[in-house]
């Protein structure tokens, strides 16, 4: 007995301390989950274990690391529980985050926004030509989307118009029939505003909610969008100078004010040029970022050197296209262009006499300190000018830009080969905005040569905007380009 007793006591001493734990503790404890309770001691060796706690007193017992094994697989748990809620807020981040890239989509509908305001640019100088713009003598955004239904009506508004400085100089034996004509220019055209207001604001909303815009694009949908509702204010600011007598000098045509109307256009080519650009940029990045290996071939060549001056060169002669347009506004508000019919000359020399080209008639102070720019806004001799220095060195800008990518040996070899189309481009729009400009002046402002004359400037805009955006690339689309690049590789 005693013998036994002593193999016993060896054997339990020799026992490690998994020999106390079920295997199915073991395989959980493996598998970061806590064990359901350690398994209790065999009931052969219970009595001995009692008997000799004293030898096993050195080794932490078997509930003491069952309960150590439970604490660490609780706190993994805890830790693969957190890693899993982190993985799912990021998850769900990402999910509500704005995407790298904009949707094709966005491009298309930027550029049909862009083709609706080049449209309603044409028609609103069709409203000026044919003097429709005074016709609707009040601006009721949301109750004037309806034409008048009722004779009532249409002779509530006749009146209204026959109370303004317009019909009192101008038409006073318009008849009610004569006025709906001009009232229904005048109201599809405010008709096309909030079209266009309502047909990109929608549909801005929806790509932003939707995540179908970058963080970027999603501002300036949101930009644009308010540029639009300023254009409306704009064009009821500009309407309102034409409607009271104390707006325009006296004894003066009774005309919208050259300044409001010069805004109003420069607006609209904001807001064209903005939809424009836009559009343009989200085709290309994803056309680039679609083959990345031809895009990064395509990107190099931009980044020549060589073409550093050409792309200053084409940004400043954007801005001096606006400009050009901009002066031509002045000489619509001013019907400048119903003077010297002439081209080149202006009367019997290339300019009018010195003292009508800058006439302190036009002065407004005691010390006559605003003559020369008042002379240089209001004159209608010198508008005119000016608009033609401008349209002449516009003109010949265009062909020294064409020259230069034709003679110089280093730009031509690294001329990209859209880009000597764009350049080509630009060359066909300018000569015929210069034959529509001269044969506008020549017949006398026709109103189909003057609203095509106007659609010009605008096409000759889009063709300097067009060159440009095919010169540049933003740092953003080069970086997508490297990003699938290392994504193939």
């Amino acid at each position: 007995m005693a013998s036994l007793q002593s193999g016993m006591r060896r054997a339990i001493t020799q026992l490690s301390r998994s020999s106390f734990v079920c295997r199915q503790c073991l395989r959980q404890q493996r598998a970061f989950s806590p064990p359901s309770s350690p398994s209790p001691i065999p009931s052969s060796l219970r009595a001995s274990s009692r008997r000799y706690e004293s030898t096993t007193a050195q080794a932490p017992p078997a509930s003491s690391f069952a309960g150590s094994v439970s604490a660490a697989a609780s706190e993994l748990k805890a830790q693969s529980t957190a890693s899993a809620s982190s993985s799912s807020s990021s998850s769900s981040s990402r999910t509500s985050s704005f995407p790298e890239t904009n949707s094709k989509s966005v491009g298309f509908f930027l550029l049909a926004s862009a083709a609706s305001v080049f449209g309603i640019v044409v028609f609103g100088g069709l409203t000026r030509l044919t003097e429709s713009g005074l016709s609707i003598t009040e601006w009721r955004p949301v109750t004037g989307s309806l034409p008048p239904l009722s004779l009532e009506d249409w002779q509530s508004e006749f009146d209204k118009y026959r109370a303004s400085p317009e019909y009192k100089l101008l038409n006073p034996h318009m008849t009610l029939d004569e006025f709906k004509k001009i009232y229904y220019m005048e109201w599809t055209h405010r008709l096309w505003g909030r079209f266009i207001g309502l047909s990109f604001v929608i549909p801005s909303v929806y790509f932003i909610a939707r995540r179908r815009v970058t963080k970027r694009m999603a501002l300036g949908l949101v930009g644009i969008s308010g540029l639009i509702g300023f254009q409306g204010v704009i064009g009821w600011w500009m309407v309102k100078s034409g409607l009271h007598d104390d707006l325009f000098a006296p004894g003066s045509h009774p005309r919208v004010s050259q300044y409001r109307l010069t805004a109003h256009l420069a607006a609209a080519f904001v807001c064209y040029s903005a939809m424009l650009l836009a559009g343009l940029s989200v085709l290309r990045t994803n056309r680039l970022i679609k083959d990345p290996a031809a895009a990064s071939a395509a990107l190099k060549a931009l980044q020549s050197p060589a073409l550093i001056p050409l792309r200053r060169y084409v940004t400043a002669l954007t801005a001096l296209v606006f400009l050009t347009a901009l002066s031509g506004a002045l000489v619509a508000g001013l019907d400048a262009g119903l003077i010297y019919n002439e081209f080149p000359k202006m009367g019997t020399g290339l300019t009018p006499p010195r003292s009508e080209l800058w006439s302190d008639f036009y002065s407004r102070r005691a010390d006559r300190s605003d003559v020369w720019w008042r002379n240089m806004l209001e004159n209608p001799s010198l508008v005119q000018l000016d608009h033609r220095i401008l349209a002449t060195t516009t003109f010949f800008a265009v062909m020294a830009l064409w020259a230069y990518t034709r003679r110089s040996g280093r730009v031509k070899a690294a001329l990209p080969r859209d880009v000597g189309k764009g350049v080509m481009g630009l060359v066909h729009l300018v000569s015929l905005q210069v034959a529509l400009g001269i044969s506008t002046l020549i017949y006398m402002v026709p109103t189909h040569l003057a609203a095509t004359h106007q659609a010009g400037a605008l096409a000759l805009l889009s063709g300097a905007l067009v060159l440009g955006s095919r010169m540049r690339v933003s740092p953003r689309t080069i970086k997508l380009v490297q990003k699938r690049l290392l994504t193939r590789v």
